[in-house]
């Protein structure tokens, strides 16, 4: 039976290619739970709760939210400082 990979056993190149990988994966779950947190219940299909719990799969939770989660055809307010 071939015995998992540990971190030493790792090269270089394979080292970044995980911490990488780690850090993309916090960045769209806190990308996630910010969207969530900040779009009214109206413009999310489905409960919050839920979408909160999906977003915590790894990598295709929050992926999933950004893609079906959330409603395109809501209109969202522009800020007062960006209008002419």
């Amino acid at each position: 039976m071939a015995r998992k990979k540990t971190w030493r056993d790792m090269g270089k190149g394979q080292r970044i290619s995980v911490m990488v990988s780690g850090v993309m994966n916090l960045a769209l779950l806190v990308a996630a739970q910010r969207s969530i947190a900040k779009t009214p219940d109206s413009n999310i299909r489905g409960k919050k709760a839920v979408w909160r719990a999906v977003s915590f799969i790894n990598f295709f939770g929050p992926v999933s939210y950004f893609l079906f989660g959330r409603r395109r055809d809501a209109v969202t307010p522009t800020p007062a400082s960006q209008q002419r």
